[in-house]
């Protein structure tokens, strides 16, 4: 069985250590970018091994691509390949949001057995599970990536949709008040693209960062969607990130092709005479 979505503590218990799963920690701190890989080495998951959200799951960043561009796909195939990851790899990332970016490239470049471990790396403490310490290595393969770019629109379509009233959803994934335009702490500009609805992607977890139930899911995205399909549904966030958390979610609930618009409101903002929309 290959899990595509979440997987449970007790679950990912019994399969740990297999030598065709891979266990990778994706934990980041946006305001000290060393946090996550201090954090993983002090202390992980058995057989865990680290993704560094700058370093490993996004290109430096450049003047119009937004704060986190989408890895160039050769680097990006050398990474998978460092972490393990094999064509009849089940891959298991955690923690929330960060390993959603994970998920959501493995399943860019083709790879679809990748599941986030539902509650994370509390959720496997509180159940008493091991851990262990300092940096782990797997043995490396040769990923061939296989580029999906159904999953992805860019910065020419969503204008194109504005232009001509076309069918295109925008769900934006950031906080109510950054989405409102009343603050913005990362990008120079507070507001949003014009027309999007907005899912906080926090709001798909409960109060233990374990994921909603699918039917509540499938009621919250529901009337947000409308008439549209989710292949006609693009999610954005501020850089490409936190969106990919509502990606997972709707999948979650039954609604698939989902797309991602990687420059998000970052890329989006760099240009002054596209348009924006506050309140």
């Amino acid at each position: 069985m290959a899990y595509k979505t979440f997987i449970s503590v007790d679950e990912l218990a019994r399969q740990i250590g297999k030598p065709d799963w891979v266990v990778v920690d994706c934990r980041f701190d946006l305001d000290d970018v060393a946090a996550g890989r201090k954090l993983y080495l002090e202390a992980h998951l058995p057989g865990a091994v680290y993704a560094d959200l700058d370093r490993d799951l996004a290109s430096p960043p450049g003047a119009e691509t937004g704060r986190h561009p989408l890895p160039d796909i050769n680097v990006l195939a050398s990474t998978f390949s460092r972490l393990g990851i094999g064509e009849d790899t089940q891959v298991v990332a955690y923690d929330l949001p960060f390993a959603a970016r994970l998920w959501w490239l493995l399943r860019f470049s083709g790879h679809h057995s990748v599941a986030i471990l539902d509650g994370g790396l509390s959720a496997w403490l509180a159940s008493g599970h091991d851990i262990r310490k300092g940096e782990e290595l797997r043995p490396p393969t040769n990923y061939t990536p296989q580029i999906d770019t159904s999953m992805v629109v860019d910065t020419d379509e969503i204008l194109a949709s504005l232009q001509t009233g076309g069918g295109l959803l925008l769900v934006d994934s950031r906080s109510p008040e950054r989405y409102r335009g009343e603050k913005e702490p990362r990008d120079p500009v507070a507001a949003r693209i014009p027309g999007a609805v907005n899912r906080f992607w926090g709001d798909n977890l409960n109060s233990d960062g374990f994921i909603r139930p699918r039917a509540e899911l499938l009621q919250a995205f529901q009337p947000l969607l409308g008439a549209h399909a989710p292949k006609d549904t693009a999610v954005y966030c501020g850089s490409g990130v936190t969106a990919a958390v509502n990606s997972l979610a709707m999948e979650h609930a039954g609604l698939e092709k989902i797309r991602l618009y990687p420059g998000s409101w970052s890329m989006w903002c760099s240009d002054p005479s596209r348009p924006i929309e506050r309140g």
